[in-house]
C-alpha cells in the first residue's frame, strides 16, 4: 500500500511519480509566492495552504494529472475562459501532466481562493 501519512509537503512530493514531481514543485512554489504568509500543511493526506483561519487551497498529484481543490462555483465562473481547456468539476480543477504548468493561472486561482477565505473570515467575525 502506498504511503499516506506524510509529515510535510517535501515528503508528499518525493513519493509522487517522476512525471508529477517537477509539476508539483512548480505548483507549490507558485502557490507560496502568490500567498505569502500562508501556512503550508498536510491535510486530508495532501498539501494544503492555511490562510485567514482556514484551509484555502489544496493540491494533489496523480498518474496523469495534478489537481487543485476546492474550485468553488464562483472561482470557476470568474476564471471560466482561462479554465476552458482544463477539466473543472465537483470542486476540482485537473491539469494534465502532459502540458506545461500554467503558472499565471495557478497564481490567479490561489489569489482568488485567498480573497474567498478573507471574505469568509470577515463574515464569521462580523457582529
Amino acid at each position: 500500500m502506498a504511503k499516506t501519512n506524510f509529515a510535510n509537503v517535501d515528503e508528499y512530493i518525493s513519493v509522487q511519480p517522476e512525471a508529477a514531481k517537477v509539476a508539483l514543485q512548480l505548483v507549490r512554489s507558485t502557490i507560496r509566492k502568490a500567498l505569502p504568509g500562508t501556512e503550508e500543511v498536510i491535510s486530508y493526506k495532501m498539501p494544503a495552504y492555511k490562510l485567514h483561519g482556514g484551509m484555502t487551497l489544496y493540491f494533489a498529484g496523480w498518474r496523469q494529472h495534478y489537481s487543485l481543490y476546492p474550485a468553488s462555483e464562483r472561482l470557476v465562473a470568474a476564471l471560466k475562459d482561462q479554465l476552458a481547456s482544463y477539466m473543472a468539476s465537483k470542486g476540482t480543477i485537473r491539469f494534465p501532466l502532459s502540458e506545461p504548468v500554467p503558472i499565471a493561472l495557478i497564481e490567479r486561482i490561489a489569489k482568488f481562493r485567498a480573497k474567498e477565505a478573507a471574505q469568509r473570515e470577515k463574515s464569521n467575525t462580523a457582529p
